[in-house]
């Protein structure tokens, strides 16, 4: 019943005129056949390729039929064959062709396997096809536990920094340029913007808690004498002391917008531009003063010395003292068994001595004159007149090496690798006027302080005394070093501040009031403290280090921040002496090399200074 449906609707659907290419007068059922099989083959055309043997015999079928009916129907076969013309001649994919029956229509049967056949053909077609296949990606939530088992975690920990373990390649981080210079304006942009912050935020109703001093003056006054009688907190009833705190008796943020009104005076509108009503910034007046005043620029440290000497058979002895600088402008440097001299006027070297059967272990020169002090490894002490260049005398009573010499005038102190500390007037003719005893191993460090007649040493056991004047009991001993303390100096700024650094295992610098005994600040500076000098030109600080970076390191007293760090030693910087005018400072090391840096003057001093050593003053 559905193919006969199928075949009446295909009937009455065909059209009743001409079909194109045939002639008129043609009876109707001839129009139905040409038009039926016009159909039929457009019908073929859309079959499929998947029937091919039903399709070859099908086209045989039709092509028998209509060499049949050529003689009958003329004008049905030239419209089939223009008809075929017309059309591709393999057909379309999914149709079927069709076989006329008796009566000369479409086989229903055949249609109706045509027409399932186009339906499945583009349903299939429009099923998208899989996507291909890929790699899911992982997602990570916020509580992402790793999963540990069959880890083992102390061969990991043990791999974790090792050479050639299976660790993924890290990216080399990007080296960032970043000097002294560099940190001293990050340090003062800092500065800056936390003081304008606050002054933003909470004007002058907040006291500012100034930071603790550095000054060798403590004070004994009360503290709560000097505080606001606002800020004061009122006793407890009762007489009881209580922990609980206070409420301020005033609010520390205001939540209320200030009220503004346009400033009045008694002959009308206030017209000062300064008036912050007035004003287009958004900061007060009184920040604005404060960032538009000129900047201090942070002095700049050359970081390669301006002259470099060698200084063969120069002793890698952390206990020794072998560079001094005399008020002479005259260099005096220990190597081996002789003792030279580098005239900084004339640039020239001279050879002041050579110890027969003996060392030099230290060298000093007397603070105004042109006599220097020599200890021996043998422990001996000799004086010798650098300008004469002969020896005045030698002086005994040491029974192991000296390492250390500090002048006091015309008092000499030696001290030795026998613990003890002799005291020697050079202008009678005793050995000695003094023994100091209480370390209790080498003595490495000596200094006085011509101001206050007080002498610091320091020893190989961790210990700092400081004696007063000829005194033979210390006036303070100072135990919080925890390595040999070499370095020692005395500040010509603050009265009475004392500076010591620490050997390997303490790499501190301390700072001492020797007026009152007590400490004032400490700094860590990552590695062995060698040496420590005072600028004579400005409050800072010089000082060289050890194991492990065998730097220079100029610091700001009493902030201790780095002005500048200086590097070239490829050893242990030991030794370190102050040009007479404070500007250039040299330093030796167990390279066998003495570095000259322009740390603390604004240029290298041209001027010519008289030395007795050179030969154009001796002519007349």
């Amino acid at each position: 019943m559905r193919g006969s449906e199928l075949d009446s609707k295909l009937r009455s659907a065909a059209p009743t005129g001409d079909s194109a290419g045939g002639g008129g007068g043609a009876p109707v059922n001839g129009r139905a056949r040409t038009r039926s099989a016009a159909a039929a083959a457009s019908s073929n055309s859309a079959s499929t390729n998947s029937n091919t043997n039903h399709q070859n015999n099908n086209s045989n079928t039709n092509s028998g039929s209509s060499n049949n009916n050529n003689t009958a129907h003329n004008r049905n076969s030239n419209t089939n064959s223009n008809s075929a013309n017309a059309r591709p001649k393999t057909p379309p994919r999914g149709m079927s062709p069709m076989r006329r029956n008796g009566t000369g229509g479409p086989d229903p049967d055949l249609l109706r396997q045509a027409l399932h056949d186009t339906v499945d053909v583009m349903a299939s077609a429009t099923t998208p096809a899989p996507s291909p296949s890929r790699k899911r990606q992982r997602i990570y939530q916020d509580r992402f536990i790793p999963n540990r088992d069959g880890v083992d975690l102390q061969a990991s920990y043990s791999l974790l920094h090792a050479d050639g373990s299976p660790s993924s390649p890290t990216k080399p981080k990007k080296k960032v340029v970043s000097g002294e210079l560099q940190q001293q304006k990050a340090q003062e942009a800092n500065r800056t913007f936390s003081t304008l912050l606050r002054a933003e935020l909470f004007h002058d109703t907040v006291p500012q808690a100034s930071p603790p001093s550095l000054s060798t003056r403590i004070s004994h006054h009360n503290s709560s004498e000097h505080l606001p009688p606002k800020a004061r907190t009122p006793p407890p009833s009762g007489g009881q002391s209580s922990a609980t705190p206070s409420t301020p008796s005033k609010n520390l943020f205001s939540y209320m917008s200030p009220k503004t009104r346009t400033p009045h005076s008694h002959r009308g509108p206030n017209m000062d531009t300064r008036a912050e009503i007035y004003s287009l910034s958004p900061v007060r007046f009184d920040s604005q003063r404060m960032l538009l005043s000129p900047r201090k620029q942070p002095r700049t440290v050359s970081k390669t010395p301006y002259k470099v000497l060698d200084a063969p058979e120069l002793a890698d002895d952390f206990y020794l003292n072998l560079v001094d600088w005399g008020s002479m402008n005259i260099l005096g440097v220990g190597l081996g068994s002789s003792v030279y001299m580098w005239d900084a006027n004339t640039l020239k070297v001279i050879k002041l001595c050579d110890l027969v059967d003996d060392t030099v272990t230290s060298v000093s020169w007397i603070q105004k004159g042109s006599h220097v002090a020599i200890g021996t490894n043998k422990g001996y002490v000799q004086i010798w007149d650098a300008e004469q260049r002969r020896r005045l005398r030698t002086m005994t009573g040491h029974t192991a090496r000296v390492g250390a010499l500090a002048w006091n005038d015309h008092i000499l102190t030696s001290g030795s690798r026998d613990r003890a500390i002799y005291h020697r007037d050079v202008r009678t003719p005793d050995q000695f006027i003094a023994k100091l005893t209480g370390h209790k191993q080498e003595v490495c460090g000596l200094k006085w302080n011509p101001d206050d007649g007080q002498l610091a040493s320091g020893g190989n056991d961790n210990k700092l005394f400081v004696w007063d004047k000829l005194n033979t009991t210390p006036l303070y001993k100072f135990s919080e070093h925890t390595a040999a303390v070499k370095a020692i100096a005395w500040s010509p700024h603050q009265h009475g501040t004392l500076a010591s650094g620490g050997g390997t295992a303490d790499r501190r610098i301390k700072f001492w009031n020797t007026l009152t005994g007590q400490q004032i600040n400490e700094i860590d500076t990552g590695s062995q403290v060698c040496n420590l000098a005072w600028s004579k030109n400005s409050n800072e600080i010089v000082s060289t280090h050890g194991f492990s970076e065998n730097q220079i390191v100029v610091w700001k007293y009493p902030s201790m921040t780095q002005v500048a760090s200086l590097t070239g030693h490829t050893c242990r910087v030991l030794y370190l002496a102050m040009s007479p005018n404070g500007e250039v400072i040299v330093t030796g090391a167990g390279d066998e090399t003495l570095r000259f840096w322009n740390c603390f003057g604004r240029g290298r001093d041209e001027r010519r200074l008289s030395s007795p050593l050179d030969p154009f003053t001796l002519i007349r």
